[in-house]
């Protein structure tokens, strides 16, 4: 077994609060190119991923009837398991409900990916600590305020990436490119995966509804089953290609799993 899987697993316990990753040196977000070649993937991988149980981690009794403005074939998560997972994770109710529809909406899409809601959770609290980054709080509708704005891809450190007249609209830089919202997303990939999780007729990167759908259909391009340990390692790896970006998201995923699961009857 590698040296990161067995740190990731002994890292695998309750975590209640996310860091916000948004200023760290390590290439944000995961989309964006390093600037150097990535590293040679580990020949191991965790033979599992603990405490992340397969499909969307929803049963039926945690799913509401759909409601408008949704599609109504869509389920969404019920309210009452919403409150349960942010009273035991700390994960703010705003984020919790996207994360858990996201992964229902894949489930319905893409079933064999069977991406979990642990794992949306885990990249939001890298990537922004959920919505919180600097101050930041999500609101009602989802949208942090203030707004979430990553540094300049300026090529200190990041990748290079020049602005674009609609890229600016969002952040306000003309010269350089910046990562976006709770999940921080680059203009141009948001350009490819921007999705309207909400159903209120736009795709905001800011909006966390909306981020979690993109990067839940972001992680199942591939075709992997996220239920595998090698299927799950490749495609969290492919939004950030650092083995060190890969264990940080499954000690978070795997602690909101275990909390999670402490909290069932």
């Amino acid at each position: 077994m590698s040296r990161w899987v067995l740190v990731a697993l002994a890292l695998g316990v309750v975590v209640l609060t996310g860091r916000a990753a948004v200023g760290s040196v390590e290439p944000r977000p995961w989309t964006v190119p390093p600037v150097t070649s990535p590293a040679t993937p580990s020949d191991e991988v965790p033979l599992e991923v603990p405490g992340i149980a397969p499909g969307a981690e929803l049963t039926a009794a945690q799913v509401a009837p759909p409601t408008a403005p949704t599609t109504p074939s869509t389920p969404r998560a019920a309210e009452t398991w919403v409150a349960a997972i942010a009273a035991v994770t700390a994960i703010p109710g705003v984020a919790v409900r996207a994360y858990g529809n996201a992964a229902l909406t894949l489930t319905a899409e893409s079933p064999t990916c069977r991406v979990g809601w642990t794992t949306l959770a885990g990249i939001g609290a890298i990537e922004s600590g959920h919505g919180s980054h600097g101050g930041s709080v999500l609101q009602p509708d989802g949208r942090p305020l203030p707004p979430i704005v990553g540094p300049a891809l300026d090529g200190n450190g990041v990748a290079a990436i020049r602005a674009t007249a609609t890229s600016t609209a969002w952040h306000g830089d003309a010269v350089w490119d910046h990562a976006v919202g709770p999940m921080q997303f680059i203009p141009s990939t948001w350009e490819r995966w921007g999705a309207d999780g909400d159903g209120d007729g736009t795709a905001d990167p800011q909006d966390v509804d909306d981020a979690a759908l993109a990067a839940a259909r972001y992680l199942c391009a591939g075709g992997s089953d996220l239920t595998s340990g090698a299927g799950w390692w490749a495609a969290v790896r492919s939004y950030n290609h650092s083995d060190t970006y890969v264990a940080d998201v499954l000690a978070r995923a795997d602690g909101y799993a275990a909390a999670a699961a402490a909290a069932s009857p």
